[in-house]
């Protein structure tokens, strides 16, 4: 990507899906941002109504993120970490990475990870979708779940 304005990437004719979104409370100004790009790329790919579920912070997302994987063909963890003066941080990032990951892997429901893991507030907007933004993590998010979840489809015998 060239790294001028925000990158989209291509989205999947998704539509048939269920999408489930687990967003996290804490950071509310940006995990909104990262939501409303979601909730576009899975109009774009011609989602219907994605379930959307709020969380308290990052490490609720795996459990919510497994109960939605239950009855939706793909699912997308949003939050924000952001670095602090303490270890708390690592701690906290890779147990939310690892969570994600076995969600999707037990329950072969693709999760796509939109958790900025960032050194401070300036770097999350950054990546948060907005029109100044260089990244859009919300959006992309969305959209390799999406692509996962078709790509399993086809798999399926």
């Amino acid at each position: 990507m060239s790294g001028q304005g925000r990158p989209e990437p291509a989205v999947p004719d998704a539509a048939g899906l269920r999408l489930g979104i687990a967003v996290t409370r804490w950071n509310a100004a940006i995990t909104e941002v990262l939501l409303e790009r979601a909730l576009h790329a899975a109009a774009k790919a011609g989602v219907g109504d994605p379930t959307v579920a709020r969380v308290a912070g990052a490490m609720e997302l795996p459990v919510v993120c497994q109960g939605l994987a239950e009855g939706h063909d793909a699912v997308v963890g949003l939050g924000v970490v952001i670095r602090g003066t303490t270890p708390h941080f690592d701690y906290v990032c890779d147990a939310v990475t690892a969570g994600l990951l076995r969600v999707g892997l037990d329950a072969r429901t693709p999760v796509g990870n939109g958790v900025l893991t960032v050194n401070d507030e300036q770097q999350a907007w950054e990546r948060a979708g907005t029109p100044t933004s260089s990244e859009d993590k919300g959006f992309e998010a969305t959209v390799a779940a999406l692509d996962a979840a078709l790509t399993l489809r086809g798999l399926t015998p």
